[in-house]
């Protein structure tokens, strides 16, 4: 129940190419032949179905456990279809179970929070002490772990085999799959994709898929569409063979997967010998033209297998040898540095482009997740939606300034650093930074603002120059060394701040849109829950749903002029979503104002008095509502007002242009002097927004939930006309929600 796509057009059965025959493309053409589009063409430039990408080489070591609970989904769901599946009587998926271990009181603890995800997404897992870690694997020594997570669920995929199990289903409905087809370019017209163009021959197509692994960003150069993703080196070792180590050919393992991510290790069996994976090295980027295309001599056969860099092994070796003793009288036999995809965040690229429609991505997903991943974009494309929501996979979910190389490489290095580093889920970037300030930006730093991040956005959590306002009781919450990380006593001062006087709130960040044309209004009425049809200098709360009536977000509509409207929205996804559904006629325009602008909130009981002696219009509560918008100025600086407020105070939204955006704050700052009027950050605006019952999306509520479910029923209008979601709102609203936030 997730993004919607626009349809292709309509035919009996879409003409569909999917360029990649790895883990992804084969999956994904089951997944589509299963729902009945036969039409399928999957394209390889290497052989089948070893095809020299990452899923060839992949160890196949799969763990459900993730701090998304959308690739605990995904990763569910492949271990589920992958043990169903087996290849001439040979096992695709082996359970042998996960562990854990955890060599830091750092890890324990993050272990036990561990375990809290797993339970509530369906994943069985349990903690275990140190001799149990040292009896499901003899070699560990116990004196060096605390103890360890045990999923006994998790196990060993065979990459290459399922690949060619779901390839061989798919074929039996009609798809074809064709090794060493070369493709040099996409064909494009009338805004769409109209096929992909091999060295081979052209193949028309309704829809394309690239699910090219690393080569992606090489094929979305060809469509004209970015595809963030770093090709990057990781390195695999094998041991020679060690006493005590004895298992079947055919079984490879016996023992569980083990994970030693304190220090970035995890190691399986293979046969007599140990496998270790290593993320403890440097980062290693790859250049796509380094690398040589699959066949093109005979060391290209497996082109994502790079040559072994000992040197940065070594650490790592001396890191197993202290877990697994027994390893000293081993040693590193052969290795590899294997290519992997990394995005700016770690997550993977899924959906359809809006540059070029009916181009899509399946793109940056592992082995783990592989089937799970596939599912949702066979879902997606043939109905419009998933059923596990995927906002965080979403390729539109990147703001263009996350989408330069620079940026790309930068983050996808951290994010391989990251893979297994104890990540606060506030934990922001580190580089590059600052990169997006608000016009407010240099006072801020003089408050002493403390930042994190967000789209890009420098956003002050809290300023230190408030510590003086901080209380004894503000300090006496315990909070665990986790808990207190981005937090600051100074958080509740400045909400108590809000809640007693009057604070200024950098709203900056906060994405604005203008909507005009003819028929903004019946377009905002089609996309939207409340009613919009309101007199201009009103504001209404809506939703935003998919097909289905889950809630893909919340937005404020603001209706300005008969035909102009001031939309804020959560996120670039809304802005997608929004765009996606335009009118193809022109009689509707939509404007991003972000940059260009910016906002200050104030709120507190003495926003009025802060507020009405700058300016000469009636900012009284006759003279300008709740929900009520008006033009207006503060002192020299003219303002759209907008009278919502987040943190459910008396306040306002004021917005201006950037230029002018230091002269507002300057204004009001000096304006709260004799009001005790403070600068306040998200910390307190978070807190506030809580008390209050404000849902935040992707957070509180997603597309698994619909309006009733969220507690949002009051902002739907079944009776307004048709909007995207009505019918499925409308029938769950004759239901009892299955469960009520």
């Amino acid at each position: 129940m997730s993004t919607a796509a626009v349809p292709p057009p309509r035919t009996p059965h879409p003409r569909v190419v999917v360029i990649g025959a790895g883990i992804v493309g084969c999956a994904l053409a089951d997944e589509l032949t299963s729902r009945g589009w036969h039409d399928v063409t999957v394209l390889e430039q290497g052989p089948l179905f070893a095809t020299g990408g990452s899923s060839s080489h992949a160890p196949g070591l799969v763990f459900a456990t993730n701090p998304s609970k959308t690739m605990t989904a995904f990763a569910n769901y492949t271990v589920a279809k992958f043990s169903r599946l087996d290849l001439d009587g040979r096992w695709c998926f082996r359970t042998v179970g996960g562990l854990e271990v955890a060599a830091t009181p750092q890890r324990w603890q993050d272990l036990k929070r561990k375990l809290g995800l797993a339970r509530s997404w369906g994943v069985r897992a349990e903690l275990v002490g140190p001799e149990e870690c040292a009896r499901m694997w003899p070699m560990l020594d116990p004196a060096r772990v605390h103890g360890g997570l045990y999923t006994p669920d998790d196990g060993l995929a065979k990459a290459v085999r399922a690949g060619e199990a779901q390839a061989r289903a798919a074929m039996s409905r009609g798809a074809a799959f064709l090794d060493h087809h070369t493709v040099v370019g996409v064909e494009r017209g009338g805004g769409r994709v109209r096929g992909v163009v091999t060295d081979r021959g052209t193949f028309p197509a309704d829809i394309v898929v690239s699910a090219a692994g690393f080569w992606g960003p090489a094929i979305g150069r060809m469509a004209g569409v970015d595809v963030p993703l770093l090709p990057m080196a990781h390195q695999y070792a094998y041991t020679a063979p060690i006493e005590g180590v004895d298992n079947p050919p055919e079984l490879e393992t016996r023992r569980p997967l083990l994970r030693h991510q304190d220090r970035d290790l995890y190691f399986r069996e293979h046969g007599d010998r140990i496998g270790i994976g290593s993320y403890a090295h440097r980062p290693i980027p790859v250049r796509l033209e380094d690398v040589a295309e699959p066949g093109a001599d005979a060391a290209a056969e497996m082109p994502s297998k790079l040559e072994f860099t000992a040197a940065d092994f070594e650490p790592s070796w001396r890191d197993s040898v202290e877990l697994l003793p027994a390893l000293s009288d081993s040693k590193v036999e052969e290795g590899f540095n294997g290519i992997f995809s990394f995005t700016p965040d770690g997550m993977p690229l899924l959906g359809e482009s809006r540059r070029l429609r009916g181009f899509w991505l399946a793109e940056a997903v592992w082995v783990t997740h592989s089937a799970g991943a596939a599912k949702a974009v066979a879902e997606w494309m043939t109905e419009g939606r998933t059923s596990t929501d995927v906002h965080e996979c979403d390729m539109h979910r990147f703001e263009d300034v996350q989408l330069s190389s620079a940026y790309v490489t930068d983050r996808g290095k951290q994010s391989f650093i990251e893979v297994y580093d104890v990540v606060h889920p506030m934990q922001p970037p580190e580089h590059p930074r600052p990169l997006r300030t608000s016009p407010f930006h240099q006072r801020q730093r003089e408050l002493g603002a403390f930042s994190l991040e967000g789209g890009g956005w420098e956003r002050p959590h809290w300023y230190e120059a408030n510590a003086p306002l901080v209380r004894p009781e503000d300090e006496e919450a315990v909070r665990d060394p986790w808990a207190a990380r981005y937090h600051s006593p100074i958080v509740c001062a400045e909400a108590r701040a809000t809640r007693e006087g009057v604070a200024l709130y950098d709203m900056t960040p906060l994405k604005r849109l203008e909507v005009s044309g003819p028929q903004a209004l019946a377009f905002l009425q089609r996309m939207t829950t409340n009613q919009v049809d309101r007199k201009s200098g009103t504001v209404a709360y809506n939703l935003l749903l998919d097909p289905g009536g889950g809630v893909r977000s919340d937005i404020t509509v603001a209706r300005l002029e008969e035909e102009f409207f001031q939309v804020a929205v959560s996120s670039n996804l809304d802005v997608d979503w929004l765009s996606a559904h335009l009118p193809a006629d022109g009689s509707v325009v939509l404007r991003e104002t972000t940059a260009g602008t910016c906002c200050i909130g104030v709120w507190g009981p003495l926003a009025r008095d802060l507020v009405q002696p700058l300016s000469g219009d009636d900012l009284s509560h006759e003279g300008f509502g709740f929900f009520k918008a008006r033009r207006i100025h503060i002192g020299h600086v003219p303002v759209l007002a907008l009278r919502v407020s987040y943190v459910g105070e008396l306040g306002w939204e004021l917005y201006t242009s950037a230029d002018l955006g230091l002269r507002l704050w300057d204004t009001l700052w000096e304006a709260g002097r004799g009001l005790g009027a403070t600068a306040a950050g998200r910390g307190a605006f978070n807190s506030l927004r809580l008390e209050k019952g404000y849902r935040l999306a992707g957070t509180d509520m997603t597309t698994e939930h619909d309006p009733y479910e969220a507690g949002l029923g009051f902002a739907v209008r079944l009776d307004k006309g048709d909007f995207i979601g009505r019918d499925a709102a409308a029938a769950a609203a004759e239901r009892e929600p299955r469960r009520r936030l």
